[in-house]
């Protein structure tokens, strides 16, 4: 069966080879990027090795929240169900620390971008076939600290990246209990995979890229994976194994997902 398949930030690393993997099974793929003419080349390019048409670019910039609202309603526009969403954007190291009302660039990019985008789109998922939300985390997590969460605190590099990254998995198994339709799972889909974003950060890799877009297409595709939703996978294992302790924590849930609400309420009305 066709599915409609969104993969954000997939014009490089394992965002764009999952893109090409799921095209190559004739699926329909909405394609990611914050640069158009790059959006642009790599739909062509993904077309011409693919032999599939069926290939949609996508701009926006996660860092502007507006943009992501904006992204979601050209998505509504542009098809009336949605099978599988995969929240591959991130960033680690970036010339900007600062993103949407002086949130960590990291926080926004890699949590608040991601919520915002997949409560938009909710209403086409639900009309999705066996839809499933593949959330990026990583093996990298840390507590969500009263600073970030006020957006008026900037750590390093690692750490804010590390909270992101916590954040979303909380919020992926807090998603999986509100929409039962949908199977929800949070993935790391392995530490220091050569890409981009890896070699800049740490100069090294450790595993190939196609580690983790064997996950990525497995957690979206395969039959077997319908029944995990509310679980996190940690590639480095190769297995569903335990997050860090707070994703269980619910009143730290609690108070991550209200303040995103509250965010994504002031980003509606804006």
């Amino acid at each position: 069966m066709n599915k409609t398949i969104l993969i954000t930030g997939s014009t490089d690393g394992i965002g764009k080879l999952t893109a090409l993997k799921l095209a190559q099974d004739g699926h329909t793929i909405f394609i990611h990027g914050r640069n158009a003419s790059k959006v642009n080349a790599v739909v062509t390019e993904i077309k011409n090795k693919s032999k599939n048409s069926n290939i949609i670019g996508l701009v926006a910039d996660f860092s502007n929240l507006e943009t992501v609202l904006k992204m979601a309603n050209e998505v509504k526009e542009k098809c009336s169900k949605l099978d599988i969403l995969i929240n591959n954007a991130g960033v680690f190291k970036s010339t900007e620390n600062l993103g949407y009302h002086g949130f960590d660039i990291r926080f926004v990019v890699n949590y608040l971008a991601p919520f915002i985008l997949t409560k938009a789109l909710i209403p086409v998922l639900l009309k999705g076939y066996n839809t499933r939300i593949i959330n990026l985390s990583s093996a990298a997590q840390t507590s969500v600290s009263d600073a970030t969460l006020a957006g008026n605190s900037i750590h390093d590099a690692s750490t804010s990246y590390a909270q992101s990254k916590l954040a979303i998995t909380m919020w992926s198994f807090y998603l999986a209990k509100q929409e039962p339709s949908i199977t929800v799972i949070a993935v790391n889909p392995g530490s220091l995979l050569n890409t981009k974003m890896a070699n800049e950060a740490y100069g090294q890799h450790w595993s190939p890229a196609e580690k983790g877009v064997n996950i990525l297409y497995d957690l979206a595709i395969q039959k077997e994976h319908a029944s995990d939703s509310g679980k996190y996978f940690d590639n480095d294992r190769g297995v569903f194994a335990k997050a860090h302790p707070d994703a269980y924590n619910k009143d730290k849930i609690e108070a991550l997902i209200t303040i995103t609400n509250n965010i994504y309420d002031d980003v509606v009305n804006a």
